[in-house]
């Protein structure tokens, strides 16, 4: 799609979801069909959609994004009422179309899904692959989505088995004269405070018996609704409960759903925003500053293999860039760091929403070298690589890569290479000793 036609369109700064679309020829002179490529969320319609023809979107989103671009010959959008709604139909469209722009980001098990558990208080879970609800490509938004979602709709996130535990350790007993508590009067009187999310309001109190069967379906009716992209059916649902229980002189209940009205039509989404601002809008807005990513690998004889990424922006480190990777390609008792080191590569380019950097730094010598390059031609990226070999104590001996790159940044590239280390040999301990703890359990 030619910038000329982008600037034709009037596209709104608005909240909603974009799609990139590739018309195919006419059907017997009557129309013609259209092929959705790629499906996006926006904070911003119009700011988001400049972005792709800024003339440094092959550094910014990839080759791949590029050609999509290239292909598309419209554009059209959707606008929604709020960051969370836009981030709820991206994942529907993405169900229902599945683009291939979207389907080549990440392999199909990487994407987040909601999960509503079966039972009489049913779990609002995550997980990756499967799911009811998704796919989410953004898990930071998605975690924000249900945290936004669980103040206006408190539900359980315990599994059967914990649920019944708790239940079972919180149970109100009968009193001396054989009647049996009320929950609430029980907790007051036992100092049974429920757990920690029922403390902080996002539990409706399931592991304590504050909420009874009928009523706990009906929230997850609620947020199934919303979840459906019913907002407007949800909030009529929400009208007519506030009503009757006002008819009823339910005062307490009917203010209740007040709020969650009033929450949902005025959706505070900020964290989202900034969320997509970080991650998405730099580079169309500023200068491109200087990225280094840093790769390392850790195990212990081939057991419990991790993998991490750190990042330096302009020098300094940014911690919320940092990733962890479980190795999926491993065999236990095998080494094999290439491998290893090449699947971590493979996996974060497939994170096109994540900015590209401008070099990246391995740990270990020459053939580390080569194998980074080898992923970064595969998929079409033409990246620096600099390798830091280390001697018998592991310390920095050498830097393998291009004079100028080593001249304007030897001293970042050993800082990104020890966060790498320090951070990867943190998330395995930490794996080893969950792994430990499981196996105690088990026994």
């Amino acid at each position: 799609m030619e910038i000329r036609f982008y600037r034709e369109l009037k596209i709104p700064a608005e909240p909603g979801v974009y799609f990139f679309i590739k018309k195919g020829p006419p059907s017997l002179g009557l129309r013609r069909d259209k092929k959705i490529l790629y499906v996006g969320k926006a904070t911003s319609l119009r700011t988001r959609t400049r972005s792709y023809f800024d003339a440094r979107l092959f550094l910014t989103r990839g080759p791949m994004i590029e050609k999509m671009v290239a292909d598309a010959d419209a554009l059209e959008w959707q606008t929604t009422d709020s960051v969370l709604e836009a981030i709820i139909l991206e994942a529907n469209l993405i169900k229902k179309y599945q683009p291939e722009a979207n389907a080549i980001q990440k392999d199909d098990k990487s994407f987040l899904y909601v999960t509503i558990t079966k039972g009489d208080f049913p779990a609002i879970i995550t997980e990756r692959g499967h799911g009811v609800y998704g796919p989410f490509t953004s898990p930071a938004s998605l975690r924000e989505a249900l945290r936004i979602i669980r103040r206006i709709f408190p539900y359980n996130t315990h599994t059967p088995e914990k649920l019944e535990s708790l239940r079972g350790r919180n149970r109100p007993k009968q009193s001396r004269n054989g009647e049996a508590w009320i929950a609430s009067d029980y907790l007051a009187m036992t100092g049974q405070r429920g757990c920690f999310e029922y403390q902080l309001g996002l539990c409706p109190g399931t592991c304590v018996g504050a909420v009874s069967k009928e009523e706990y379906a009906k929230t997850i009716r609620k947020i199934k609704l919303l979840f459906d992209g019913k907002k407007g059916r949800l909030l009529g649902v929400l009208k007519r409960e506030m009503a009757a229980s006002s008819k009823r002189q339910e005062y307490e209940q009917a203010d209740t759903l007040k709020r969650q009205i009033a929450s949902l039509e005025h959706i505070r989404d900020t964290a989202l925003i900034k969320d997509e601002n970080i991650s998405t809008t730099p580079y169309a807005l500023c200068p491109v500053p200087y990225r280094i990513e840093a790769y390392d690998v850790a195990h212990h004889g081939g057991e419990n293999t991790v993998g991490v990424m750190t990042a330096l922006l302009n020098g300094e480190p940014k911690k919320s860039a940092y990733r962890k990777f479980k190795i999926k390609s491993t065999v236990a008792g095998t080494i094999n760091d290439i491998a290893h080191l090449e699947e971590v590569l493979r996996r974060r380019l497939g994170h096109f929403e994540w900015p590209l950097p401008q070099l990246i730094v391995v740990d270990g010598g020459e053939p580390q070298r080569r194998a980074a390059e080898r992923v970064l031609a595969e998929r079409g990226f033409n990246i620096d690589v600099a390798a830091v070999v280390k001697d018998e104590r592991h310390k920095p001996k050498a830097v393998i890569a291009k004079k100028s790159v080593i001249r304007a940044h030897s001293t970042a590239i050993l800082l990104a290479n020890s966060e790498a280390h320090r951070f990867a040999v943190n998330f395995h301990r930490r794996q080893s000793r969950r792994k430990l703890i499981t196996k105690s359990t088990k026994h």
